[in-house]
């Protein structure tokens, strides 16, 4: 079947490429409009055109991109990409590569007309500023010539010759289109993340180029082993492209910190008081510890009585509008509080002074408890020095590492792939849906051990996306359809069967965005009360639903969000999901329906959809109203954000949260002949330990 589908995609990017482009060309006249049509093969040069006339900032950006060590080597890159097909390409922070390759590709006459230069990032907020970075430099309008793909938003036209998308997009792409026939060049940028999405696009690009000699790949990275990535596409030469980076002074501390919060606070004060002017950027794991630590550096500076700094947060989930703070200038010092998304993503001028603590935040994946999770763990080496290497873009820096150098010396070299560490699920089954039938034996760089393939397998088995066979199924094709996790697809699917598509789409919707929920750390108790406002009795996905009918009810007020401590932006966004994923529904002809709110099987409805793709992640409460999740019997209690305040004896869960605790997030009580109905196989499956044996006989016996 899949090779069919190759010859298929392999006669359709043929007969394109003979195509001719069309063009039209209207005159108009004072009494007539005449319209002539000619059929004429558009050159490079005449696809991309040069503009006429450039603006003053035009050129003035011109000038510091002649500065940037990558234009240095301009000549070299296109020549050795125009005469190999793979290129690597290892630039150090600061080198411009992300930037000025693309153009370089472009300037080469290597887009084709009719085509793109396509671009991925591993971040959404990096895809979209990168594009709005280039797009100035180019003199271009963002969203027409260059433009950006990323989860649930896309701004492109037909003009567009580069894109900016994130490796999940592009992924998303390959299943309607294998052959990648929209473009000319594909870049790979941040290689050395290897984020999931990243892994599974070497394996397919590396089967495309194989079948399209006219599409030129390049990867890119600043950290890279790039031997490895060399011997896995088949020997590819490699480009070297040294950083702009000036002396980074390294400061280990001498004992470890018991608190690397509070060392990372103090630190920053002894910057603030005693080093020359500067910024500072500080690494922390998660938006919680971010928001805490900027409230206490803001704090400290006043009980001190020190000149005035300015604070500003970032990590994924902040709005856009927050995130380009970075990017401003202040009259006081900027203290930049981030993730790792400032380790290579963003590029932040500045910036003098790096506080490393040392960790990040990365996920695991338990294939037998089915447990993924995000925990704090030490960084790597690659990472550590990335972190150093931002201090030195603008002038010699400083790099305090909140850690021993004996510390430092123990770290990983690379950080391990998120392949080895992550639930499969989506991923394969985008595989299948794109023909890929033996998992075992496809070219991944590292191979994910097979227990980790055999439950992501499962699992899709149990949703009914695959049949006994392993083939993918009708409901498993249109699973794929959806850029969602199988269960909330799952969800979509089985919502007309219970007259609640519409609701299903809102909680779906709701589920997909930042948290809707504003938490102000000098407004906690105020935040509460008003969360207790929206709060379903039965459990939180119907306080969602309540959240944005509320919201649609007020017409949308930004200022009724901002009184009832609620995200604007990201109900905003989730409005915008929900209108795409009801489009992937009419497409499959799944009728929208809504419920009768009067009914008293309403929320019944709503709660056995929900069922029908989480029956997998239960929970059982027994004695003494400890909860145990079923299949595994881990121990857990509610998290709480949770507006669920009674005890009921069956709950399903979106999210395990693994800290000091072990939460279960995001909760609804469930009823158990519910979770018999909706895969009476998986709990009619003799595999459970015996505390879930004995919790299903007991509810078999109740239900008689």
């Amino acid at each position: 079947m899949s090779k069919r589908k190759s010859e298929m995609a392999d006669k359709d990017q043929k007969k394109k490429l003979k195509e001719t482009t069309t063009t039209t060309t209207t005159t108009n006249t004072d009494d007539e409009s005449t319209k002539t049509t000619t059929n004429t093969t558009l050159t490079a040069e005449e696809w991309i055109p040069k503009k006429e006339k450039y603006s003053e900032r035009y050129y003035q950006i011109l000038e510091k991109r002649k500065d940037l060590p990558v234009w240095k080597q301009k000549e070299e890159f296109i020549e050795k990409i125009k005469s190999t097909q793979v290129l690597i390409l290892v630039g150090e922070t600061g080198s411009g590569k992300t930037t000025q390759i693309p153009q370089f590709v472009c300037d080469a006459g290597l887009v084709k007309p009719g085509t793109m230069v396509g671009v991925t990032q591993p971040r959404r907020v990096a895809a979209t500023s990168v594009a709005k970075r280039v797009s100035e430099e180019m003199d271009y309008e963002l969203g027409q010539e260059v433009g950006y793909s990323i989860r649930f938003e896309e701004l492109s036209s037909p003009k567009t010759f580069m894109k900016y998308l994130t490796d999940g997009m592009l992924l998303r792409e390959s299943m309607n289109d294998p052959l990648l026939s929209k473009y000319s060049v594909i870049i790979l940028d941040e290689a050395h993340e290897r984020t999931l999405s990243t892994d599974i696009l070497f394996g397919l690009i590396k089967d495309v180029i194989k079948k399209r000699k006219d599409l030129k790949l390049i990867v890119m990275s600043a950290t890279l082993e790039s031997g490895k990535f060399q011997k896995y596409f088949d020997n590819a030469p490699l480009i070297k492209v040294p950083g702009r980076l000036h002396k980074v002074e390294i400061f280990y501390t001498p004992e470890p910190e018991r608190d690397y919060l509070d060392a990372a606070i103090r630190t920053v004060i002894n910057i603030h008081e005693d080093e020359d002017d500067g910024d500072i950027l500080v690494f922390l794991t998660g938006e919680e510890e971010i928001e805490d630590t900027c409230a206490k550096i803001q704090r400290e500076c006043r009980n001190r009585n020190l000149k005035p700094m300015k604070t500003l947060p970032l990590y994924s989930s902040l709005p856009i509008f927050q995130q380009s703070k970075i990017f401003d200038t202040y009259k006081e010092r900027k203290c930049i509080v981030s993730t790792n998304i400032a380790e290579t993503s963003l590029t932040i001028d500045g910036i003098v002074y790096v506080v490393d603590p040392g960790f990040s935040k990365q996920k695991t994946y338990n294939p037998r408890s089915r447990v993924e999770s995000l925990l704090v763990a030490p960084i790597s080496k690659a990472s550590s020095n990335q972190r150093a290497g931002r201090a030195g873009r603008t002038r010699p820096g400083k790099c305090f590492r909140l850690y021993t150098e004996a510390a430092f010396k123990k770290l990983e070299p690379q950080t391990h792939p998120e392949i080895l560490r992550s639930n499969l699920s989506a991923i394969i089954l985008q595989l299948l849906r794109l023909g890929v039938v033996d998992l075992v034996h496809f070219d991944f760089m590292d191979p994910p051990v097979p227990e980790t393939l055999m439950r992501a397998l499962e699992v899709l088995h149990y949703l009914g996306a695959l049949d006994d066979e392993g083939n993918i199924t009708k409901v498993g094709e249109i699973m794929s359809e959806f850029p969602l996790d199988p269960q909330l697809s799952k969800m979509l699917i089985a919502s007309p069967e219970h007259n609640c598509s519409n609701e299903m789409l809102t909680i779906a919707a709701m589920l997909s965005v930042p948290n809707v929920f504003v938490r102000p750390k000098d407004s906690r108790e105020d935040a509460d009360a008003a969360k207790k406002a929206f709060d379903h009795f039965d459990g939180d996905h119907l306080t969602l639903l309540n959240v944005y009918h509320a919201f649609k009810q007020e017409k949308e007020d930004q200022t009724w969000c901002y009184d009832n401590f609620l995200n604007h932006r990201s109900i905003k966004q989730a409005d915008s999901v929900r209108s795409q994923l009801a489009r992937i529904m009419t497409k499959f002809k799944l009728p929208l329906l809504s419920g009768d709110i009067n009914s008293r099987a309403y929320y019944n409805s709503i709660k056995k959809c929900l069922v029908a793709g989480f029956f997998m992640q239960v929970a059982k409460c027994e004695k003494k109203n400890q909860y145990f999740t079923l299949g595994d019997e881990q121990s857990v209690i509610f998290h709480p954000s949770t507006g669920l305040s009674r005890k009921p004896e069956w709950v399903i869960y979106n999210e395990f949260v693994l800290t000091n605790q072990q939460y279960i997030r995001t909760l609804t009580e469930v009823k158990f002949e519910w979770l018999v109905e909706a895969c009476p196989d998986y709990f009619n499956q003799g595999g459970f330990p015996k505390k879930s044996k004995d919790a299903i006989d007991r509810s078999k016996r109740l239900m008689r």
